[in-house]
């Protein structure tokens, strides 16, 4: 225990250290204290942060990027419309933000498989980065992330937006403030029972290839990953279902329901060190990512998270020896064993965790201020890692043990390689 114990200790001082940046550059403030942004990646949920920070007074969209150009001039129109001029500039090549001076901030919204590279490009070229989560499609990439984000000292926040609810924050000052007893179960509810999980599952063979659009740079868009005909399903379509470019629900929805666990269990800067998992029903013709899946972690604290896709409504429960409180995902409302714990009062707390007009507007402050946003670097990491980890243990069919200090599976060189991707030229870390 005191190994632990200590480990603990010098994983919290490195996260207060190397966090946040201890400088705030005079570029951060823009003309006329505006943030100038790019977002990179305008399909649907890009186009959807280019609304959002529209929204905010303090931040101008300024670029966008993307390698298909349909796409792309959505974005940009929308956003001009929005602003009612034509100052929003279009790329195909992200390279193009990373050498504008101007520019403060970036927005990462691509597939998950180009979060890491283009994230680091960023950290690299100075700018702050708010990246759709997960943070990485790999463990050794968002390691990487990670520790380019501390090196070149600046803010991103992962894109993990349920983080920033009230209800969430709330629940979780709820189980570290003790008002449920001692915490000993975190449970995982991941269904994928909606259309485009139905649309995965009625896939039971390879579908024809087809020539890529005109208007899609398909090698651009295929990156690092290893280089195959273009098919509809991936580009436009559920590209998170095939393990290249995603991981499924298990990445996808997972980030967000194991990111609160890992909130209320005080576990930010670790994650579980025993991990057993299993995946099945997983071949789908284009797809192979796990469409049932069913796990079961335990932390060092002694805290147990057991999770699968047959456990519904999506969110987190966790339980406790005095009761429980769960909070639904993506609805943020909540239940609990005793009404009471619904109506407590945040003001009389021990433990406060904060709260935020929105995810957006977190990112923004922490970069006016050099502090550190609701779902920092290391968060992003951890609790990406905490997915990854689990999709390893499926991948190889056996119990896994995992050091969250040294990052490295404990006495298994296998799934130590599995770690990194093998990148296509001219693409690495």
């Amino acid at each position: 225990m005191g190994i632990i114990s200590s480990r603990r200790s010098f994983l919290k001082a490195a996260l207060a250290s190397a966090a946040f940046p201890s400088i705030v550059p005079a570029s951060a403030f823009g003309a006329n204290g505006r943030l100038a942004m790019a977002v990179i990646g305008t399909g649907g949920r890009g186009r959807h942060l280019a609304r959002q920070f529209t929204q905010l007074g303090d931040v101008r969209v300024v670029a966008a990027c993307d390698v298909d150009s349909r796409e792309l001039k959505k974005c940009v129109d929308e956003t001009n419309k929005q602003y009612g001029d034509t100052a929003c500039q279009a790329y195909g090549d992200f390279r193009e933000i990373m050498a504008r001076k101007d520019i403060d901030t970036v927005t990462v919204a691509t597939p998950d498989h180009w979060h890491a590279l283009v994230s680091i490009a960023a950290a690299r070229a100075g700018k702050h980065i708010f990246c759709e989560k997960p943070l990485a499609n790999s463990i050794g990439e968002s390691k990487a992330l990670r520790d380019a984000v501390r090196a070149c000292g600046v803010v991103l926040q992962t894109g993990s937006c349920e983080r920033s609810r009230a209800t969430a924050r709330y629940c979780c000052e709820v189980v570290r403030n003790g008002f449920i007893g001692k915490l000993h179960t975190l449970l995982i509810h991941l269904p994928t029972e909606e259309g485009h999980h139905d649309n995965v599952r009625k896939q039971t063979a390879m579908p024809d290839a087809t020539e890529a659009p005109a208007e899609l740079n398909y090698d651009f868009w295929l990156g690092h990953t290893p280089k195959i005909p273009y098919y509809r399903g991936l580009h436009p379509g559920s590209w998170r279902f095939n393990l290249s470019f995603g991981c499924g629900e298990m990445s996808d929805r997972g980030a967000h329901v194991i990111d609160i666990a890992q909130l209320g269990n005080n576990s930010d800067d670790t994650g579980p060190v025993t991990i057993e998992a299993k995946g099945w029903d997983d071949q789908h013709g284009l797809y192979n990512a796990p469409m049932s899946f069913e796990f079961e972690n335990r932390y060092a604290n002694g805290v147990k998270m057991l999770g699968g896709t047959t456990r519904k409504p999506r969110g987190v429960r966790f339980e406790g020896d005095q009761g429980w409180i769960f909070l639904r995902i993506h609805e943020g409302t909540l239940e609990a064993s005793d009404e009471k714990l619904l109506k407590l009062d945040p003001e009389k707390f021990e433990v406060k965790l904060g709260r935020t007009a929105s995810h957006e507007q977190n990112f923004i402050d922490a970069v006016k201020s050099g502090s550190r946003p609701f779902a920092d670097v290391e968060i992003g990491h951890r609790s990406c890692t905490a997915c990854l980890v689990n999709m390893m243990a499926m991948r190889l069919k056996r119990k896994l043990t995992w050091d969250p200090v040294a990052e490295k599976f404990v006495g298994d060189d296998e799934a130590n390689r599995l770690m990194n991707p093998v990148m296509r030229e001219p693409w690495r870390i």
